[in-house]
């Protein structure tokens, strides 16, 4: 009989795992002179290893990725939410992101005519009650502001116009008199000159301003967006359940609007036997929102296999994971004013400038500027296009210059920059880019947690199963995350490498059929203890 394999590789095709555990079985009968049937003592049993999340590590968020007018308020709201600040950095960028809209743009290259459009999405993600939320709230609190201040004057303003129209109708009364007078009088031309002095112009109600939007279709959130031509803002609580959405095959529509909206520039028309054909002239939208590490893993893992690889998660670049805060301190003392004024200061000034333009303004690079960005947008692509990275990261680092060229832009806006795009704003454009790279990595190894989560709750559940079991009995449970095959394969796959279960190979009967493969428990697990259908069951201990 051939030597027993050292160890299991989850990456073996069917016939490799099918060799590895029938040796196993045959193992465990020369050692015994029996069938195989009884559970092996525990001495033939390789000591179980404990199964861990194991994410990639990531770069700590540095205060100077942040221009100095910014950089102080959002310490000061990490310190007093006890939040990783990188939640309320990113959540920042897309708010001043959203305020810029389109009316700014920046050329990335000197002669080309590539223009980018500087929108942004960004997720944070973290555990439940990791402060995203409260994070992204203080972060955004300038936007509200301004989507308040511009609803108070359009309250203001429809109540002028109500007021004008009350006394237009009064004045078109007695020019009416007039008139009638005029015409009997003869007098026509006069008659025509005192209606028209006095008709109302059929403007109609304009709108009320918007720069947010929480929850809209993609059929009202295009009406939206031409009536506030300069973009908006899309903020979600839970932005896996928004992404989760898309997946499904009714709402391929919005996944094909989100994904031209990313670009910021272009336009989108939909027909619609309700509302007709509605015509987006420029379709540009920020995003951001918080997720769950158990709700993102398995968007990454339809995006690295495939079943969702159209770029939609990968356009969420400013994706940030950091890691979990432990230690936790009673802090209770008064926000930074003087912070939180300069914070405030920054969404102004940027905004007076993008709204009083004619047209949008199109920045570049300065010479310095130019050639930093040259020299990483090359160096990026030699590594993203080596063949030796998943598709879905090569894919998510392929879009970045896209948001690097957007951050320096604007980082030179907030730092007070009005006509090119200097090396200070780009050089710290090109440090987020390193520092986004450290949390791709984690994001797109996240897949594994599915696996690892699975095979943590088959552990947790185990006395639901028959002492020996098979994946098809995992499945039957549709335990969460565990309901499809893919899933129970890659979550036993992990409990055999890890030593908690052991399968043989049971062969097909006379009448057909595929071979199986029964799994039991390592008894080192954990004690025994009585099961009513099945005697005694071992508890895994993890």
């Amino acid at each position: 009989m051939a030597e027993l394999s050292n160890g299991f590789n989850s990456d073996w095709n069917a016939e490799q795992k099918n060799k590895y555990f029938a040796e196993q079985a045959q193992r465990v009968r020369d050692a015994h002179g029996r069938n195989g049937n009884s559970s092996p003592k525990e001495e033939l049993w390789p000591a179980p290893k404990k199964i861990e999340n194991k994410l990639a590590p990531v770069s700590p968020f540095d205060p100077d990725l942040l221009p100095a007018a910014m950089r102080d308020y959002v310490l000061d709201v990490s310190d007093r939410q006890q939040s990783p600040p990188d939640f309320a950095a990113v959540a920042s960028l897309c708010g001043i992101a959203a305020v810029v809209g389109n009316d700014l743009r920046i050329k990335p290259k000197s002669l080309d005519d590539w223009e980018v459009t500087p929108n942004l999405w960004g997720v944070m993600i973290g555990r439940p009650s990791a402060m995203k939320s409260p994070a992204m709230r203080s972060a955004l609190a300038p936007v509200f502001a301004m989507q308040d201040r511009l609803r108070k004057d359009w309250e203001i303003a429809k109540r002028d116009r109500e007021i004008d129209a009350q006394l237009q109708g009064i004045g078109a009364k007695d020019a009416a008199k007039e008139a009638a007078k005029a015409m009997k009088a003869g007098d026509t031309e006069r008659a025509r000159r005192l209606i028209a002095e006095h008709m109302e112009p059929d403007e109609g109600d304009s709108p009320c301003p918007r720069m947010i939007v929480n929850d809209a279709t993609v059929e009202k959130l295009g009406e939206l967006l031409n009536e506030n031509r300069h973009g908006l803002l899309l903020v979600r609580d839970e932005l896996a359940g928004f992404l989760s959405k898309m997946d499904a095959d009714e709402y391929q529509s919005e996944r094909a609007f989100y994904l031209e909206a990313y670009n910021g520039d272009g336009a989108f028309t939909y027909d619609r036997i309700g509302r007709g054909t509605v015509h987006i002239e420029r379709s540009t939208v920020s995003i951001i929102g918080g997720a769950q590490p158990s709700r993102v893993a398995p968007l990454v893992c339809g995006a690295m296999t495939g079943a969702r690889d159209d770029g939609l998660l990968q356009r969420f670049q400013l994706a940030v994971w950091p890691d979990d805060q432990r230690d936790w301190t009673w802090i209770d003392r008064r926000p930074n004013a003087r912070a939180r004024m300069s914070f405030d200061a920054a969404f102004e000034s940027v905004q007076i400038f993008a709204r009083n333009l004619e047209a949008p303004a199109v920045f570049s690079f300065s010479t310095e500027a130019q050639e930093l960005f040259r020299q990483w947008m090359t160096d990026l692509q030699s590594a993203a296009r080596a063949g030796n990275m998943p598709s879905a990261l090569e894919s998510h680092l392929l879009k970045m210059p896209k948001t690097m060229a957007a951050l320096a832009l604007l980082f030179e806006l907030i730092d007070g920059g009005r006509d090119h795009v200097g090396v200070i704003a780009t050089g710290r454009a090109l440090d987020w880019a390193d520092y986004l790279r450290s949390h791709a990595a984690r994001l797109y190894g996240a897949g594994t947690i599915i696996a690892e989560n699975g095979a943590r709750l088959i552990c947790d559940r185990c006395d639901q199963l028959p002492a020996k079991f098979t994946a098809r009995d995992v499945q039957r449970k549709a335990w969460a995350g565990l309901s499809d095959k893919d899933a129970v394969s890659a979550a036993m796959d992990l409990l055999v490498e890890a030593h908690h279960v052991r399968g043989a190979t049971i062969p097909s009967t006379d009448a057909g059929g595929r071979p199986s493969v029964v799994y039991e428990w390592n008894p080192r697990l954990g004690r025994a203890r009585p099961n009513a259908q099945d005697g005694r069951r071992f508890v895994p201990a993890i």
